[in-house]
């Protein structure tokens, strides 16, 4: 992806989608900085928790986009230390290099082409951490990304973090987000988090019940809920990067969800708001449950249309009723 400073003209209707001219990307900044209330020469620094697929492409859109604005903005992305990459993907991953000209020069200037060479023919040993500040992340090989700033300290990452981005799937943001309210007990400011994590965790004391990402996050560091956000769509990440069109919603309190739906919004990156935050959550899990059962159905019934009209009648009667329930929850019901 190349860095545009494009200017966007939407328009939109009274359901949360876009309604006014976007302006430029720094415009979009200056605005987001204000209201985080950041003074001239201290940069809004913006951290991706988690490097998986999806995790990674969103913190490389955001550099993309407003890397060049280095006194303004500070981007950066964790992940844990020492994994290996193994001699296979090492493999693939010089092809991937080799067919992409782009790629290629941009190693070659940066004088990181010679460690993928030694690392296919077995002669040196690779690192996630390490290809990704290249920008080569270990579940997306086939993807070149921008090169990002890799810290794997996550201390050293979130401490001062103005917005941070959870990319870690719901099964491990409890117990990071755990670790992170420790390095936050002396801060003074509140940061504004956005989650991408999708799906939802069994909680079984008291009564059984679900608990979503956010909500998990709200818990582990104390964080107003105001401050938590979450944003997801029916997207593949690797189609999002190379600029295929797609759309999300991000979900959680006006004050935050409109500015920075603003801020992500793309010419091929569609981003509404919307204020139903539990039930977008557990949606975005379900969907991927809706479509599992779809194919599955086709296949059973040898393309059916009235085997696929009767389970689409309950997969929607499904969301009308989590939709009830995420009303009920976000009330504390």
């Amino acid at each position: 992806m190349v860095q545009t400073n494009e200017v966007v003209n939407d328009s939109l209707s009274s359901n949360g989608l876009i309604h006014h001219t976007n302006g430029s990307l720094e415009e979009r900044l200056d605005e987001l900085r204000r209201l985080m209330g950041k003074a001239e020469g201290d940069p809004l620094r913006i951290v991706g928790v988690g490097a998986g697929a999806w995790g990674s492409v969103f913190t490389a859109m955001l550099q993309d986009s407003y890397g060049y604005l280095r006194d303004k903005v500070l981007i950066r992305i964790w992940r844990r230390p020492g994994r290996s990459v193994d001699r296979a993907t090492a493999e693939h991953l010089f092809e991937v290099i080799n067919s992409r000209e782009d790629v290629l020069r941009r190693l070659i200037r940066r004088c990181a082409y010679l460690k993928y060479v030694e690392a296919r023919l077995g002669d040196r040993t690779l690192h996630a951490d390490e290809i990704l500040k290249d920008g080569f992340c270990l579940n997306m090989i086939d993807t070149p990304l921008c090169p990002l700033k890799v810290v794997t300290n996550l201390q050293e990452a979130v401490w001062d973090a103005d917005i941070v981005i959870n990319g870690l799937p719901s099964t491990e943001t409890k117990e990071v987000f755990e670790e992170i309210s420790r390095y936050w007990k002396e801060r003074i400011t509140v940061p504004v988090i956005i989650s991408l994590a999708k799906g939802v965790e069994a909680e079984l004391e008291a009564v059984p019940r679900i608990i979503t990402p956010t909500q998990m996050i709200n818990r582990a560091t104390g964080v107003p809920i105001e401050n938590i956000l979450y944003l997801g769509g029916p997207n593949i990440a690797s189609e999002i990067y190379n600029k295929e069109y797609a759309n999300a919603r991000i979900c959680g309190a006006e004050k935050w969800r409109k500015p920075l739906a603003k801020f992500l919004r793309r010419p091929h990156f569609t981003v509404w708001d919307n204020g139903d935050l539990v039930t977008h959550e557990v949606m975005g899990g379900l969907k991927n449950v809706y479509a599992i059962g779809a194919g599955m159905v086709a296949a059973l019934t040898n393309e059916s249309a009235t085997s696929k009209s009767v389970y689409f009648a309950h997969c929607t009667s499904e969301m009308v009723v989590m939709h009830g329930m995420g009303r009920s929850w976000q009330k504390g019901d």
